[in-house]
């Protein structure tokens, strides 16, 4: 039912974020100092400043017609570029409309600004084959060679409703109503086309996408992505996000987009709470307090993974920082855009909290699977997750003036 995966948040996010990214990734208008640009060479919300809130909304495609489903991405694309303008999701608003026709905005962001909106969007596996590998949509002969659904990891304990999807929608804002009010809408506006598979409510970022930014800190208390891609580092964006023209003959309408990769980290809050603080700085291999590596330094002072200690090196073998660093990973990085969630208390009394995990990667094959094999078998930090949510996206690139959102999939 599309109302199940909608729902309210809490309270108002802080001031909005003072940097802002490059034209073609979703700058802001000259008149407007909390808006991103919908339209560009790139989906903005990718290297985009990560924003305070998300909600991101998983969708399952109930129509069989291809005309249908054209007709919703185009309403979506519209109604995408409105919101993130901080305008109503419709051309008549929440309250002007007929008294005898329900409103074409629900309202709950009246008086709210853009709140630095961005809205991008994603496609799934099964968008293009069923999970008996029938052509949906004819789409088939289309399909990213590395979209299909994600292995399952080891210590993976996947819950189906909360995993995978034929369309995606990242909702980021520093704002949590404008959020929820941009996926409301476009849940509205699919009614009968689409319905919601999952949603995921997600508070203070755990990346950092810009150098403008400050690290932030998971809920384990360590700040989070100190080593993270950033946006001014245009080289490393370009190899390592984007997928490139020609990668993938059979797929390049995808070239200029990436892939998106979700992952739903839930932690072990009350038993990583008794750990001493040496332990947990062990597991992670920073300090606590400044984030800097074992081997010394400040936070940004790359790890020496050679230091010897007392019973070993400083920074142990199954290390956070040393098992998903570039050097043990063929050079490989990720530009990660995940969120702090919690979604109440477990049967058990505990928190139901965590990480939802996003990352945009120009290849999985390379730059997530490799990576999160050898996370889930060696890191010290997987006594204290579990994963019970996963999905990958392919992310079309950005949308032209007059274009709708994965138009060059669909015309091709």
């Amino acid at each position: 039912m599309v109302g199940g995966g909608v729902a309210a948040a809490g309270l108002a996010a802080g001031a909005f974020a003072a940097g802002r990214a490059t034209a073609a990734d979703g700058s802001p208008p000259a008149d407007s100092r909390d808006a991103f640009a919908f339209r560009g060479e790139h989906q903005a919300g990718i290297t985009t400043p990560a924003q305070d809130r998300l909600h991101f909304a998983a969708f399952d495609v109930t129509t069989g017609s291809r005309a249908q489903l054209v007709a919703l991405l185009k309403a979506w694309t519209e109604a995408a570029d409105r919101m993130t303008r901080g305008l109503s999701a419709g051309e008549i608003g929440p309250t002007e409309g007929s008294t005898n026709l329900p409103p074409d905005d629900t309202g709950e962001a009246i008086g709210l600004d853009a709140s630095g909106l961005t809205i991008t969007f994603g496609f799934g596996p099964t968008l293009f084959r069923d999970d008996d590998g029938k052509d949906r949509f004819g789409l088939a002969a289309r399909q990213p060679k590395a979209l299909r659904t994600l292995p399952h990891f080891p210590a993976d304990v996947l819950d189906p409703e909360k995993s995978y999807g034929d369309l995606c929608v990242q909702a980021c804002a520093d704002d949590p109503q404008v959020a929820v009010h941009a996926i409301r809408n476009l849940a509205r506006i699919g009614f009968g086309t689409v319905a919601v598979r999952w949603s995921q409510l997600g508070f203070g970022r755990t990346s950092t996408t810009s150098t403008s930014q400050s690290t932030p800190r998971n809920l384990f208390g360590f700040k989070d992505g100190t080593a993270n891609i950033k946006a001014e580092e245009t080289k490393d964006v370009e190899e390592h996000v984007w997928v490139a023209s020609g990668a993938d003959a059979g797929a390049d309408w995808l070239a200029g987009g990436s892939y998106l990769v979700a992952r739903r980290f839930n932690m072990n809050i009350e038993i990583w709470d008794r750990q001493t603080l040496g332990d947990q700085e062990d597991f992670v291999g920073r300090t606590k307090d400044t984030g800097a590596p074992l081997s010394g330094g400040t936070e940004f002072t790359e790890p020496d993974f050679t230091m010897p200690g007392s019973t070993g090196p400083v920074i142990a073998k199954d290390a956070h920082i040393r098992l998903v660093h570039p050097d043990f990973n063929n050079g490989a990085r990720m530009l990660r855009r995940g969120y702090n969630f919690v979604d109440g208390s477990n049967p058990l009394g505990g928190l139901d909290a965590g990480l939802f995990f996003i990352a945009y990667v120009t290849d999985p094959d390379t730059h997530f699977i490799p990576i999160q094999n050898t996370m889930a078998k060696s890191d010290a930090l997987m006594e204290y997750l579990k994963v019970t949510g996963s999905a990958m996206f392919a992310v079309p690139p950005g949308i032209g003036p007059g274009e709708y959102v994965g138009q060059p999939l669909f015309d091709g």
